[in-house]
């Protein structure tokens, strides 16, 4: 037989089993969507932020050494003098200099104390209006700031939140409230994706966000013809020295498009794994529908090996066929995934992070990796059924014998199952064995992958003893339907083993991940009962808590309702050990109060003498790394402050969860060595209610902080369901990826029983034909796919718990000590996919149930 021919029958059985194929197809094209989907979004994203970074740069941008517009634990940004402005202004190349102010450290909210900020993380930006604002926005109504009272706002914000000329804005900053009017509109001619953006006078954006006139956070310098960046750059650099960061507009842009780049890969890269998740499952869909093709074409491929087409030809010939499968599907797919990310973007927008689809970014890499995978995937999975197909003997074929039983085959398998199996179980215990999280967690990926592996290849073999378990506990109130049905899942057990194992890959996962999110849960709130003996907790949502807020709260302790308030701060050093070690630890300035608000256990010394004058405690890691006792000074170099011998006056464990690893002095000593305007804000805050003033401390607490919407006071019932919805959410989104692999797997039932049913066709004629009605028809088939489902469902539920319970002994390294099996969620999905098998199985039994008896039992 030609090539040419081999082409022919190839194109001829896919065009003729094209309803076959259908759900294959389907399952190559949701992967090949979701990947190609994902690098359409992250690189439209990536466009949008390198467009708009670009846009808001100057020729030149001068800022403080190390500074960020976000501002330091002070909350107010890092400043430069309005002298350097000047100084700036008269470099070689210079055209213009202008100072700007600008920070993140603030909350605007309005009239109804409404945060004008984005729930998705987009900051808001407080600044002064410029000439290069002029670069990226225009003024579209009113006018800008001229004074204190007056406020402009980006477009967009004005759109989302409703606002118009006239109303009142509060900006709450680390120096203070401010309100003011808003009297002009400026939009962005470029993409903003989210932020909302406030402008004051130039002499108001410095009072309320630096806390002083006469500074700015950076200057924006236009270039003169005939100078490049770079010369400009050089220049500035000789006149002002070294104390200042200054940067050319494409390395302001490339610096900023670095962090969001970082953000966007841990996207990126985890959509892909979810894809690759749902490339695994549909492996099997496909391994499954070949299987099935191959065996109803026994005959026609005898023919062809009778008339003398080589074992060569006929594999070839599956594969042609495959490769046409994955090309259908991976070119379908590639369109799928653009329309998908033009869903996600429409969804960002939703959320308050806006993307224009004119950014729509395909570049050529996209088609190309989604073809590619498809393809490959797609043939790499025939590949074993094609195998198969060329090893059918004419003689075989021609007495319809099927293709024969490999059991030589099925003993290798089943040797190789075990070992895989037994060998990621071993590396499963050595992870709970394991002295450090680094070390186990090498130990749990390799158990993961061998242990699922092993199941998928042991399976086969799973599938009778399993299948029949389920059967004696579920099918037997069913009679003969019940029994045929328990018959037909383990007529072919490769089979049931190759359906049940795709939908066992995803459930085994969701089991995973519920086990770590519940024990996380479960030991935190452990953790929390044990080691926080103060009963309100204040958080701050923006990074700091303002001085405002922290004086509310601490005027409620006059009331009586309070025992006494504790302030905790973070401050950045420099630590020297006696050994000559250098770290730089940021370290936890609080008041005595706090050794009563969250215990921690000395291993030596008393922690409450940390709390001392010129002392200090440190956490048992850093005390065995150095070699530090009780007793030894350390040499602390306050940043931005002066250096200080403190007193090591207690080692407290890290076996914890909250503070683990922390350093504690008290807020005296700290502040001793810094500069006025360089001590931290308030990280957190502690409260401890009177004896029997409870419900009135924690009313007048929330009371306290009410005009503030930044600052939250939790009781520790709040708290825990704080860190519960947190997980709960985390989870929730994770399971909503997995839910493609899911329905990928379903795709996989369903296609596994419609074959089935074509390929059981005379022995259904036979069975209507001596009584079997069609209700006990599709009964037996709706069986047939539960019990298949619930097999899956026992063996990943399985699975999944065995790899979140060594987890969850790396977590207890980390503190969270807490086994927790979420037995409710366990059983709904094992329940749920019960529901799964039924609903796979509406299609295939409905179409069984039409089938003509006559034409049934003639089927050849």
């Amino acid at each position: 037989m030609s090539a040419n021919t081999v082409m022919k029958t190839s194109l001829r059985n896919f065009l003729a089993h094209k309803g076959r194929m259908a759900l294959s197809a389907i399952a190559v094209l949701l992967s090949v969507a979701f990947v190609s989907g994902t690098l359409v979004f992250t690189d439209t994203m990536d466009k949008t932020f390198d467009k708009l970074f670009t846009a808001t740069s100057s020729d030149v941008t001068v800022s403080p050494k190390g500074s960020a517009t976000e501002g330091s634990a002070t909350g107010r940004p890092e400043s430069l003098p309005a002298s350097t402005v000047a100084a700036v202004a008269k470099a070689k190349g210079v055209k213009s200099a202008e100072g700007a102010v600008s920070s993140m450290n603030v909350t605007v909210v309005d009239s109804k104390n409404k945060n004008m900020g984005s729930e998705n993380g987009a900051p808001t930006i407080a600044g002064n209006w410029t000439k290069n604002d002029l670069r990226s926005m225009e003024i579209t109504s009113g006018h800008a700031p001229r004074g204190p009272t007056e406020v402009m706002v980006d477009s967009d914000t004005v759109k989302k939140h409703h606002l118009k000329l006239g109303d009142e804005l509060r900006t709450i900053a680390a120096t203070g409230d401010l309100k003011a009017r808003i009297v002009g509109v400026a939009s962005f001619t470029v993409t903003n994706p989210g932020a909302a953006v406030v402008y004051f006078d130039t002499a108001t954006a410095q009072r309320e966000l630096i806390g002083r006139t006469g500074q700015f956070t950076q200057i924006n310098v236009a270039a003169a013809a005939g100078y490049t960046d770079a010369q400009v750059k050089a220049n500035i650099k000789d006149t002002l020295g070294s104390p200042y960061k200054i940067q050319t507009q494409q390395e302001a842009a490339d610096a900023n498009a670095s962090d969001v780049s970082s953000f966007m890969d841990v996207i990126k890269y985890a959509l892909l794994g979810f894809a690759g998740i749902a490339f695994l499952v549909g492996i099997f869909l496909i391994i499954n529908t070949f299987s099935m093709l191959v065996a109803q074409r026994t005959r026609e491929i005898g023919l062809m090996r009778a008339i003398g087409s080589s074992r060569k030809q006929v594999n070839r010939s599956v594969l042609v066929e495959a490769l046409l499968l994955g090309v259908v599907g991976s070119v379908v797919g590639v369109g799928a995934g653009v329309g998908l990310a033009v869903g996600l973007m429409k969804l960002m927008s939703a959320a308050g992070m806006d993307l224009s689809t004119n950014d729509l970014t395909v570049k050529w890499t996209t088609p190309a990796i989604g073809l590619l995978l498809g393809i490959v995937v797609t043939v790499l999975a025939a590949y074993l059924p094609a195998r198969r197909a060329g090893k059918v003997s004419p003689m075989a074929a021609l007495r319809d014998a099927g293709t024969p039983a490999d059991t030589k085959a099925g003993v290798v398998r089943g040797v190789l199952g075990v070992l895989l199996t037994g060998g990621g179980g071993y590396a499963l215990y050595l992870a709970t064995q394991a002295d450090k999280a680094s070390q186990g967690s090498l130990w749990l990926g390799a158990g993961i992958v061998a242990s699922l592996i092993g199941f998928v290849v042991v399976g086969p073999l799973l599938a009778g003893l399993v299948v029949r378990v389920i059967s004696a506990v579920l099918l037997r109130f069913f009679g003969p339907v019940g029994r045929m049905a328990e018959r037909n899942a383990l007529r072919n057990p490769r089979r049931t083993g190759a359906t049940g194992a795709a939908l066992m890959i995803g459930l085994a996962l969701v089991a995973c991940l519920s086990v770590v999110g519940s024990s996380m849960v479960a030991s935190a709130t452990d953790q929390l009962d044990k080691s926080v003996g103060a009963d309100f907790i204040v958080e701050p949502s923006n990074g700091a808590i303002t001085p405002q807020a922290a004086a509310a709260l601490k005027k409620v302790t006059a009331s009586g309702d309070l025992d006494h308030v504790t302030e905790v701060k973070y401050v950045k050093t420099t630590l020297t050990a006696p050994d000559g070690t250098k770290e730089e630890e940021e370290l936890v300035a609080a008041s005595p109060s706090y050794a009563k608000d969250l215990r921690r256990e000395a291993t030596s010394g008393e922690l409450a003498a940390a709390y001392g004058t010129n002392a200090m405690s440190v956490g048992s890691g850093f005390a065995e790394k150095t070699g530090v006792k009780v007793g030894d000074e350390l040499t602390v170099a306050f940043d931005h402050g002066r250096t200080a011998k403190l007193k090591v006056a207690a080692i407290t464990s890290d076996d914890t969860v909250f503070d683990k690893g922390a350093m504690y002095t008290n807020i005296a000593t700290a502040t001793r060595y810094l500069p006025k305007d360089r001590v931290p804000l308030n990280g957190m805050m502690f409260a401890k209610a009177a004896d029997g003033r409870a419900d009135q401390a924690y009313a007048a607490l929330k009371k306290s902080v009410a005009a503030d919407p930044t600052v939250k006071v939790k009781d520790q019932t709040d708290y825990k369901q704080t860190l519960k919805d947190q997980i709960g959410q985390l989870l929730n989104m994770i399971y909503g990826l997995l839910a493609l692999a899911i329905i990928v797997a379903v795709l996989g039932v369903v296609n596994t029983l419609a074959l089935s049913v074509v390929e059981r066709t005379r022995e259904i004629g036979l069975m209507r034909a001596i009584g079997l009605s069609r209700r006990q028809l599709r009964r037996m088939i709706r069986l047939e796919s539960v019990v298949i489902a619930l097999f899956g469902a026992l063996l990943g539920l399985g699975l999944g718990m065995g790899w979140g319970a060594t987890a969850q002994k790396l977590l207890a390294l980390e503190g969270l000590g807490v086994l927790e099996i979420p037995w409710p969620t366990i059983v709904s999905v094992f329940v749920g996919s019960a529901f799964v098998g039924l609903f796979a199985a509406l299609v295939p039994a409905f179409r069984a149930g039409r089938m003509n008896v006559l034409n049934a039992i003639a089927t050849d």
